[in-house]
């Protein structure tokens, strides 16, 4: 068994360097032969055109909104579902509610993008298209509340589990010293699993600015600029600019690489995100 976990481990590691070297070895001689200022802080994508342009900021842009905007909604949500699922729900109605988490989880993210098409973005049309002049409800905004709710099952399940996992010693203790259980279950627990909570928060963050097919049926695919005011225009995140062009783009061109050097993008945006997690996690354990 030793072996066939070794080799296991091997695989897993062995997968994730192809991946890598594959990506790097196509897209940064495209960053490079486009320039990699024009490539990163470009605004303007054209590739079709007779005198192309890949600038891939208001996909950046897009993707940093996006993903912004489902953290705030899903994090708070998520956190306190987490901590009432833990130790605050009664258990004929945790019987009920664990079973619903988990079905979220393996919910297609096709069919989130459908309930977005066809419930979130008519509602936020009737809500804000007349005062704001919206052509439809297609929107970072549709895309931020969509997300969040797609990240729920990844930051309750994770988060709750570390929860639970804090030794019970640590909350009788407080309660003994005459602490409230509310205030025990903030103040003791939730710091005690605070690196358990951290990495939920950071796949829930993975899976947000990483989904595709769900954020390009009700975020509009309009690859423009836009400031973080205009919430409630449309605009392109790096992923759904991948799938919308990638099946037609012919193999081998310049347009082709430019893709793959967006996916590369996307994926040091990934590594810097747990790296920072790492760091935090290192810090926490030193002090």
């Amino acid at each position: 068994m030793h072996i066939v976990f070794v080799i296991a481990a091997f695989i897993a590691i062995l997968a994730v360097a192809l991946i890598c070297i594959f990506l790097f070895a196509q897209g940064l001689p495209t960053i490079f032969e486009i320039g990699p200022s024009k490539f990163l802080l470009g605004q303007k994508w054209t590739p079709t055109n007779s005198n192309p342009a890949f600038g891939i900021l208001p996909m950046i842009l897009g993707s940093i909104y996006v993903t912004a905007g489902a953290i705030l909604l899903g994090v708070p949500i998520g956190l306190f579902m987490a901590v009432f699922m833990a130790r605050m729900c009664p258990g004929p109605l945790y019987r009920i509610i664990k079973p619903a988490i988990n079905l979220m989880a393996g919910v297609p993210s096709v069919i989130y993008g459908f309930f977005g098409m066809m419930v979130l973005v008519p509602m936020i049309f009737d809500a804000f298209g007349k005062k704001f002049d919206m052509m439809s409800g297609d929107s970072m905004l549709a895309a931020s509340i969509l997300l969040g709710i797609m990240i729920l099952p990844t930051i309750i399940s994770i988060a709750e589990t570390n929860l639970r996992a804090v030794p019970q010693e640590l909350y009788e203790a407080a309660v003994a010293l005459g602490a409230s259980h509310e205030r025990t279950v903030f103040k003791v627990l939730l710091p005690a699993a605070k690196s358990g909570v951290m990495a939920a928060i950071v796949l829930g963050i993975g899976r947000a600015i990483g989904e595709t097919m769900a954020v390009k049926m009700v975020v509009g695919n309009q690859a423009v600029f836009r400031l973080p005011h205009e919430f409630l225009k449309g605009v392109r995140t790096m992923t759904t600019n991948i799938v919308i062009e990638m099946g037609y783009v012919e193999h081998g061109s310049l347009h082709n690489g430019a893709l793959i050097a967006t996916g590369v993008v996307l994926f040091v945006f990934i590594m810097l995100i747990n790296a920072l997690f790492s760091i935090l996690n290192n810090e926490k354990a030193s002090q």
